[in-house]
């Protein structure tokens, strides 16, 4: 079983570092530099997952998507979300084939 709180003690984490120095903290530094430099961080972080998966280098591959997990957790909480809002969506989504749950995303666009 995998223990999810501790997505819960990274993400309270993550809200305490919004109030740390920037020059102290590699997380508030993110923060500062804003939306555009987070969405940077996951994007290049997605990038490296894919070129582990493409090595079948399996132990990369997990720490890539541990660092993607992370960096997007911090792009969540700089845009007012957190972990649980994703649990929540993962909760909803559960047992809904992936083409309904499009279909019904297209219809309230």
């Amino acid at each position: 079983m995998i223990d999810i709180e501790v997505l819960h003690r990274v993400s309270a984490t993550l809200a305490e570092r919004k109030k740390a120095d920037a020059d102290s903290s590699y997380v508030s530094s993110l923060y500062t530099k804003g939306t555009d430099a987070i969405c940077k961080k996951v994007a290049e972080e997605a990038a490296e997952l894919i070129m582990a998966a493409k090595d079948k280098d399996m132990r990369h591959l997990v720490w890539e998507a541990t660092d993607l997990w992370f960096h997007s957790l911090i792009l969540l909480h700089h845009m007012g979300l957190s972990v649980d809002d994703v649990l929540v969506e993962f909760r909803r989504r559960e047992g809904i084939s992936g083409i309904d749950e499009k279909k019904s995303r297209a219809a309230q666009e």
